[in-house]
């Protein structure tokens, strides 16, 4: 694969093209079609990604810190695409569409996911510590294991999600929707809860109360 010729534009459909490795770290690939592509290993730190297609991409153990996957309306489109431990930490994927894509084990602490897409989503064991997830679509995500400690989760949804075993001390979730979330043995210790939908929510085992609480 010509790199350079990715880097510069002149090659800006990548369906299905084996990326693995690659180094693309800080290029401009707005709008770049990715579907099906390979990049497993792939350096995209500080790269610009907005509008980009990666429906079904396989970017296994990826390396996006600090990148730019926002848009204005809908970022970029990650459906089914495949981002397990992948390292997000820091990226912008304000308003993306990750509906069933997989990033178990993926680090994605302080990232940017407000408004994002994340529909069916696997992320299971997922650091997402202090990630901005606010308004977020999450219904029927897997977050079992996630870390999500001190994550913004301000009015997200996450009506079915499977919570089981996830640590949310301290985290905002006010205004949040957890309407028939399996929410077995997670912890919410300090976390803020002001407005809290838990409607038929599993709440067996589940950890609320801690005497300091939380000051903001």
């Amino acid at each position: 694969m010509d790199l350079d010729a990715i880097r510069t534009g002149q090659l800006r459909n990548l369906t299905g093209a084996d990326l693995e490795d690659a180094d693309l770290a800080g290029v401009d690939l707005t709008g770049y079609i990715l579907v099906g592509a390979t990049l497993t290993g792939a350096n995209l730190r500080g790269a610009t990604l907005t509008r980009a297609q990666w429906v079904g991409a396989i970017a296994v153990g990826a390396r996006l810190q600090g990148a730019d996957l926002r848009g204005n309306g809908w970022g970029a489109n990650l459906m089914q695409a495949d981002l397990t431990g992948a390292d997000l930490r820091g990226a912008n994927l304000r308003g993306a569409m990750l509906m069933g894509a997989t990033l178990c084990h993926a680090t994605a602490a302080g990232a940017f996911l407000g408004g994002a897409g994340l529909t069916g989503a696997n992320l299971m064991g997922a650091d997402l510590r202090g990630a901005d997830l606010r308004g977020t679509n999450l219904t029927n995500a897997n977050l079992c294991g996630a870390n999500l400690s001190r994550a913004e989760l301000q009015g997200a949804i996450l009506n079915g999600a499977n919570l089981e075993e996830a640590n949310l001390t301290e985290a905002n979730l006010s205004g949040a929707v957890l309407v028939g979330a399996n929410c077995l043995c997670a912890a919410f210790e300090g976390a803020i809860l002001a407005g809290v939908d838990l409607t038929q929510a599993n709440l067996l085992g589940t950890v609320f109360d801690r005497p300091e609480g939380r000051s903001r």
